[in-house]
Protein backbone atom coordinates (compact mmCIF):
# COMPACT_ATOMS: atom_id res chain seq x y z
CA UNK A 1 0.00 0.00 0.00
CA UNK A 2 1.53 3.46 -1.22
CA UNK A 3 1.34 5.86 1.66
CA UNK A 4 1.78 9.83 0.30
CA UNK A 5 3.12 12.06 2.95
CA UNK A 6 1.03 15.04 4.75
CA UNK A 7 1.83 17.92 2.63
CA UNK A 8 1.10 15.78 -0.69
CA UNK A 9 -2.05 14.93 0.56
CA UNK A 10 -2.75 18.73 1.68
CA UNK A 11 -1.95 19.60 -2.30
CA UNK A 12 -4.27 17.14 -3.27
CA UNK A 13 -6.82 18.18 -1.40
CA UNK A 14 -6.34 21.92 -2.19
CA UNK A 15 -6.43 21.10 -6.15
CA UNK A 16 -9.30 18.82 -5.67
CA UNK A 17 -10.99 22.07 -3.77
CA UNK A 18 -10.15 24.20 -6.44
CA UNK A 19 -11.43 22.26 -9.35
CA UNK A 20 -14.71 22.00 -7.12
CA UNK A 21 -15.20 25.76 -6.92
CA UNK A 22 -14.38 26.25 -10.47
CA UNK A 23 -16.96 23.07 -11.33
CA UNK A 24 -19.39 25.28 -9.25
CA UNK A 25 -18.71 28.85 -10.80
CA UNK A 26 -18.54 27.39 -14.26
CA UNK A 27 -22.43 26.28 -13.72
CA UNK A 28 -23.86 28.88 -11.76
CA UNK A 29 -24.37 26.35 -9.11
CA UNK A 30 -22.69 24.98 -5.93
CA UNK A 31 -21.79 21.26 -6.68
CA UNK A 32 -24.00 18.62 -4.21
CA UNK A 33 -27.07 16.56 -4.34
CA UNK A 34 -28.96 19.37 -3.28
CA UNK A 35 -29.05 21.68 -6.17
CA UNK A 36 -27.44 21.05 -9.86
CA UNK A 37 -26.39 17.95 -9.28
CA UNK A 38 -28.28 14.83 -10.18
CA UNK A 39 -28.72 12.26 -6.53
CA UNK A 40 -26.60 9.32 -7.23
CA UNK A 41 -27.92 6.17 -5.79
CA UNK A 42 -26.98 2.46 -5.43
CA UNK A 43 -29.56 -0.57 -5.17
CA UNK A 44 -28.98 -3.67 -4.49
CA UNK A 45 -31.13 -4.83 -7.55
CA UNK A 46 -33.04 -3.84 -10.03
CA UNK A 47 -36.02 -3.96 -8.36
CA UNK A 48 -35.46 -0.99 -6.34
CA UNK A 49 -33.42 0.94 -9.03
CA UNK A 50 -36.69 1.22 -10.74
CA UNK A 51 -38.77 2.32 -7.60
CA UNK A 52 -36.45 5.11 -6.82
CA UNK A 53 -36.23 6.21 -10.92
CA UNK A 54 -40.05 6.41 -10.84
CA UNK A 55 -39.64 8.82 -7.95
CA UNK A 56 -36.66 10.62 -8.74
CA UNK A 57 -36.84 10.49 -12.44
CA UNK A 58 -34.29 13.03 -14.15
CA UNK A 59 -33.04 14.41 -11.01
CA UNK A 60 -31.55 10.88 -9.70
CA UNK A 61 -28.49 8.50 -11.31
CA UNK A 62 -29.59 5.40 -10.19
CA UNK A 63 -26.98 2.10 -10.50
CA UNK A 64 -27.82 -1.40 -9.10
CA UNK A 65 -25.00 -3.95 -8.46
CA UNK A 66 -26.78 -6.47 -10.05
CA UNK A 67 -27.87 -5.66 -13.70
CA UNK A 68 -28.48 -9.19 -15.34
CA UNK A 69 -31.54 -10.75 -15.12
CA UNK A 70 -30.28 -14.45 -14.75
CA UNK A 71 -28.13 -13.56 -11.81
CA UNK A 72 -29.74 -14.94 -8.57
CA UNK A 73 -28.66 -12.44 -5.91
CA UNK A 74 -28.37 -14.84 -3.14
CA UNK A 75 -25.30 -15.94 -4.43
CA UNK A 76 -24.11 -12.87 -5.90
CA UNK A 77 -20.39 -11.73 -4.64
CA UNK A 78 -19.55 -8.20 -4.64
CA UNK A 79 -16.40 -6.47 -6.14
CA UNK A 80 -14.51 -3.83 -4.83
CA UNK A 81 -16.25 -1.82 -7.56
CA UNK A 82 -19.16 -2.48 -5.59
CA UNK A 83 -18.15 -1.24 -2.78
CA UNK A 84 -16.69 1.78 -4.08
CA UNK A 85 -19.86 2.96 -6.02
CA UNK A 86 -21.43 2.46 -1.98
CA UNK A 87 -19.18 4.36 -1.02
CA UNK A 88 -19.64 7.21 -3.76
CA UNK A 89 -23.91 7.15 -3.23
CA UNK A 90 -25.74 9.48 -1.75
CA UNK A 91 -28.49 7.10 -1.07
CA UNK A 92 -27.94 3.58 -1.27
CA UNK A 93 -31.46 1.03 -1.83
CA UNK A 94 -31.21 -2.71 -0.55
CA UNK A 95 -33.77 -5.25 0.17
CA UNK A 96 -32.22 -6.54 3.46
CA UNK A 97 -33.42 -9.78 5.50
CA UNK A 98 -30.52 -11.33 4.21
CA UNK A 99 -31.49 -11.16 0.84
CA UNK A 100 -28.65 -9.14 -0.56
CA UNK A 101 -26.25 -9.82 2.08
CA UNK A 102 -23.35 -8.48 -0.18
CA UNK A 103 -24.71 -5.49 0.40
CA UNK A 104 -24.90 -5.07 4.37
CA UNK A 105 -21.44 -6.10 4.25
CA UNK A 106 -20.41 -3.45 1.71
CA UNK A 107 -22.19 -0.78 4.15
CA UNK A 108 -20.96 -2.06 7.17
CA UNK A 109 -17.31 -1.91 6.02
CA UNK A 110 -17.49 1.51 4.15
CA UNK A 111 -20.90 3.12 4.45
CA UNK A 112 -21.69 3.58 7.71
CA UNK A 113 -24.07 6.83 8.47
CA UNK A 114 -24.84 6.88 4.62
CA UNK A 115 -28.30 7.50 4.00
CA UNK A 116 -30.07 4.39 3.40
CA UNK A 117 -32.89 2.47 2.92
CA UNK A 118 -34.22 -1.13 3.75
CA UNK A 119 -37.10 -2.46 2.85
CA UNK A 120 -36.94 -5.21 5.43
CA UNK A 121 -36.33 -4.31 8.88
CA UNK A 122 -34.99 -7.28 10.72
CA UNK A 123 -34.34 -10.73 9.42
CA UNK A 124 -35.38 -12.43 12.27
CA UNK A 125 -38.76 -11.15 12.76
CA UNK A 126 -39.16 -11.02 8.57
CA UNK A 127 -40.73 -7.44 9.17
CA UNK A 128 -40.99 -5.75 5.92
CA UNK A 129 -40.96 -1.67 6.44
CA UNK A 130 -43.59 -0.12 7.12
CA UNK A 131 -45.17 -2.56 9.85
CA UNK A 132 -47.25 -4.56 7.04
CA UNK A 133 -48.32 -7.57 9.60
CA UNK A 134 -50.46 -9.10 7.12
CA UNK A 135 -47.63 -11.88 6.28
CA UNK A 136 -48.68 -15.09 8.03
CA UNK A 137 -47.26 -18.00 7.25
CA UNK A 138 -48.81 -19.77 4.51
CA UNK A 139 -50.69 -23.45 5.03
CA UNK A 140 -47.64 -26.07 5.07
CA UNK A 141 -44.96 -23.15 5.04
CA UNK A 142 -43.29 -21.74 7.49
CA UNK A 143 -43.32 -17.75 5.43
CA UNK A 144 -42.92 -16.12 8.90
CA UNK A 145 -39.40 -14.76 6.85
CA UNK A 146 -39.45 -14.34 3.63
CA UNK A 147 -37.41 -11.83 2.08
CA UNK A 148 -38.96 -11.60 -1.31
CA UNK A 149 -40.70 -8.28 -0.10
CA UNK A 150 -41.26 -6.72 -3.80
CA UNK A 151 -43.57 -9.57 -4.22
CA UNK A 152 -45.65 -7.73 -1.73
CA UNK A 153 -47.23 -4.79 -3.48
CA UNK A 154 -47.85 -3.08 0.12
CA UNK A 155 -44.50 -2.76 0.88
CA UNK A 156 -42.91 -1.33 -2.21
CA UNK A 157 -45.42 1.38 -1.80
CA UNK A 158 -43.94 1.76 1.46
CA UNK A 159 -40.68 1.64 -0.04
CA UNK A 160 -41.71 4.76 -2.10
CA UNK A 161 -42.83 7.36 0.74
CA UNK A 162 -39.43 6.58 2.35
CA UNK A 163 -37.51 7.15 -1.35
CA UNK A 164 -39.43 10.02 -1.44
CA UNK A 165 -38.18 11.15 1.93
CA UNK A 166 -35.13 10.65 1.61
CA UNK A 167 -34.46 12.03 -2.11
CA UNK A 168 -36.44 15.79 -0.46
CA UNK A 169 -33.68 15.78 2.06
CA UNK A 170 -31.22 15.39 -0.16
CA UNK A 171 -32.98 17.58 -2.85
CA UNK A 172 -34.99 19.94 -0.82
CA UNK A 173 -35.84 22.06 -4.10
CA UNK A 174 -37.22 19.27 -5.69
CA UNK A 175 -39.23 17.81 -2.86
CA UNK A 176 -43.00 18.59 -4.57
CA UNK A 177 -41.62 16.93 -8.30
CA UNK A 178 -40.78 14.40 -5.78
CA UNK A 179 -43.66 13.87 -4.16
CA UNK A 180 -45.86 14.52 -7.11
CA UNK A 181 -44.02 11.32 -8.67
CA UNK A 182 -43.94 9.27 -5.73
CA UNK A 183 -47.99 10.06 -5.75
CA UNK A 184 -48.37 8.78 -9.42
CA UNK A 185 -46.41 5.71 -8.61
CA UNK A 186 -48.67 4.81 -5.76
CA UNK A 187 -51.84 4.56 -7.84
CA UNK A 188 -49.81 2.15 -10.27
CA UNK A 189 -49.06 0.42 -7.11
CA UNK A 190 -52.71 0.74 -6.46
CA UNK A 191 -54.20 -0.50 -9.92
CA UNK A 192 -52.05 -3.55 -9.45
CA UNK A 193 -53.23 -4.13 -5.76
CA UNK A 194 -56.71 -3.80 -7.62
CA UNK A 195 -55.98 -6.57 -10.17
CA UNK A 196 -54.42 -8.75 -7.29
CA UNK A 197 -57.59 -8.66 -5.68
CA UNK A 198 -59.92 -9.57 -9.01
CA UNK A 199 -57.77 -12.37 -9.55
CA UNK A 200 -58.24 -13.53 -6.14
CA UNK A 201 -61.55 -13.13 -5.68
CA UNK A 202 -61.92 -15.26 -9.06
CA UNK A 203 -59.20 -17.99 -7.80
CA UNK A 204 -59.54 -18.36 -4.26
CA UNK A 205 -58.36 -21.20 -2.62
CA UNK A 206 -56.87 -22.74 -6.08
CA UNK A 207 -54.13 -24.75 -4.84
CA UNK A 208 -50.38 -23.74 -6.58
CA UNK A 209 -46.56 -24.94 -6.66
CA UNK A 210 -44.00 -23.35 -6.37
CA UNK A 211 -40.09 -24.26 -7.48
CA UNK A 212 -38.58 -21.53 -4.75
CA UNK A 213 -41.02 -19.04 -2.90
CA UNK A 214 -40.12 -15.70 -4.29
CA UNK A 215 -43.93 -15.14 -5.23
CA UNK A 216 -44.88 -15.85 -1.75
CA UNK A 217 -46.86 -12.78 -0.86
CA UNK A 218 -48.46 -12.48 -4.25
CA UNK A 219 -49.37 -16.22 -3.95
CA UNK A 220 -51.01 -15.09 -0.46
CA UNK A 221 -52.79 -12.08 -1.60
CA UNK A 222 -54.47 -13.60 -5.00
CA UNK A 223 -56.04 -16.34 -2.11
CA UNK A 224 -54.24 -18.99 -3.58
CA UNK A 225 -53.02 -22.37 -1.82
CA UNK A 226 -49.13 -22.91 -1.98
CA UNK A 227 -49.21 -26.89 -1.68
CA UNK A 228 -45.60 -27.15 -2.52
CA UNK A 229 -43.81 -30.14 0.41
CA UNK A 230 -42.32 -27.82 2.60
CA UNK A 231 -38.87 -30.12 2.80
CA UNK A 232 -38.45 -29.35 -0.92
CA UNK A 233 -39.04 -25.47 -1.10
CA UNK A 234 -36.77 -24.99 1.97
CA UNK A 235 -33.99 -26.98 0.42
CA UNK A 236 -33.80 -24.89 -3.13
CA UNK A 237 -34.08 -21.81 -1.46
CA UNK A 238 -30.82 -23.44 0.93
CA UNK A 239 -29.26 -23.93 -2.85
CA UNK A 240 -29.56 -27.77 -1.55
CA UNK A 241 -30.27 -30.82 -2.81
CA UNK A 242 -34.14 -31.88 -1.46
CA UNK A 243 -34.41 -35.20 -0.08
CA UNK A 244 -35.68 -38.01 -2.24
CA UNK A 245 -38.79 -37.98 0.12
CA UNK A 246 -39.42 -34.46 -0.77
CA UNK A 247 -38.69 -34.81 -4.66
CA UNK A 248 -41.30 -38.02 -4.74
CA UNK A 249 -43.84 -35.72 -2.78
CA UNK A 250 -43.59 -32.91 -5.66
CA UNK A 251 -43.68 -35.45 -8.36
CA UNK A 252 -46.36 -37.25 -6.85
CA UNK A 253 -48.25 -34.03 -6.77
CA UNK A 254 -48.33 -32.71 -10.04
CA UNK A 255 -48.10 -36.62 -11.54
CA UNK A 256 -51.86 -36.28 -9.74
CA UNK A 257 -52.34 -32.75 -11.19
CA UNK A 258 -53.58 -31.30 -7.18
CA UNK A 259 -51.93 -27.77 -8.59
CA UNK A 260 -53.85 -25.40 -11.07
CA UNK A 261 -50.24 -23.76 -11.75
CA UNK A 262 -46.59 -24.56 -11.12
CA UNK A 263 -44.72 -21.04 -10.33
CA UNK A 264 -40.92 -21.38 -11.75
CA UNK A 265 -38.19 -19.27 -10.81
CA UNK A 266 -35.62 -19.66 -13.61
CA UNK A 267 -33.03 -17.80 -11.44
CA UNK A 268 -32.71 -20.61 -9.01
CA UNK A 269 -33.03 -23.45 -11.83
CA UNK A 270 -31.66 -26.71 -10.69
CA UNK A 271 -32.12 -30.16 -12.44
CA UNK A 272 -35.01 -30.97 -9.78
CA UNK A 273 -36.60 -27.82 -10.43
CA UNK A 274 -36.10 -28.73 -14.21
CA UNK A 275 -38.04 -32.21 -13.76
CA UNK A 276 -40.99 -30.46 -11.80
CA UNK A 277 -41.39 -28.41 -14.47
CA UNK A 278 -40.95 -31.47 -17.15
CA UNK A 279 -43.39 -32.81 -14.86
CA UNK A 280 -45.82 -29.90 -15.35
CA UNK A 281 -45.95 -29.63 -19.01
CA UNK A 282 -46.59 -33.46 -19.42
CA UNK A 283 -49.19 -33.22 -17.47
CA UNK A 284 -50.65 -30.01 -18.99
CA UNK A 285 -50.36 -27.87 -15.95
CA UNK A 286 -49.33 -24.35 -16.49
CA UNK A 287 -46.46 -22.90 -15.86
CA UNK A 288 -46.08 -19.55 -15.19
CA UNK A 289 -42.28 -17.96 -14.77
CA UNK A 290 -41.45 -15.21 -11.88
CA UNK A 291 -37.92 -14.39 -11.45
CA UNK A 292 -36.21 -12.22 -8.76
CA UNK A 293 -35.02 -9.52 -10.75
CA UNK A 294 -36.71 -6.96 -13.81
CA UNK A 295 -36.00 -8.34 -17.84
CA UNK A 296 -34.40 -6.06 -19.30
CA UNK A 297 -35.93 -2.77 -20.71
CA UNK A 298 -39.03 -3.33 -18.19
CA UNK A 299 -40.25 -0.90 -15.19
CA UNK A 300 -41.35 -2.89 -11.82
CA UNK A 301 -45.20 -1.65 -12.95
CA UNK A 302 -44.21 -3.15 -16.12
CA UNK A 303 -42.71 -6.42 -14.94
CA UNK A 304 -45.39 -6.75 -11.94
CA UNK A 305 -48.33 -6.10 -14.67
CA UNK A 306 -46.66 -8.72 -16.98
CA UNK A 307 -46.44 -11.22 -14.13
CA UNK A 308 -49.98 -10.93 -12.44
CA UNK A 309 -51.21 -11.00 -16.41
CA UNK A 310 -49.50 -14.90 -16.95
CA UNK A 311 -50.05 -16.14 -13.31
CA UNK A 312 -54.26 -15.16 -14.61
CA UNK A 313 -54.12 -16.24 -17.69
CA UNK A 314 -53.19 -19.60 -16.41
CA UNK A 315 -55.52 -19.87 -13.68
CA UNK A 316 -58.35 -19.36 -16.68
CA UNK A 317 -57.34 -22.78 -18.27
CA UNK A 318 -57.88 -24.58 -15.09
CA UNK A 319 -61.65 -23.19 -14.89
Amino acid sequence: MTVRSRSAATALAGLAATALALTACGTGEQAGPGTGDKIKVVASTTVWASVVQAVGGDDVEVEPLISDPNADPHSYESTPQDAAKVTDADLVVFNGGGYDEFMERILGNSGQGKPTIEAVKDEHEGEPAGGHEEHGGHEGHDHSVNEHVWYDLHVVEQVTNQVNAELSKLKPAKAEQFGQAAGRFAEEIGKLQGRVGELGDQNRGKQVIVTEPVAHYLVEAANLQDITPPEFVNAIEAETDPSAAAVAAIQNAVNAKQAAVIIYNPQTESPVTRNVRTAAEQNQIPVVEMTETLPQDKTYVQWMDAQITALQTALNQNR
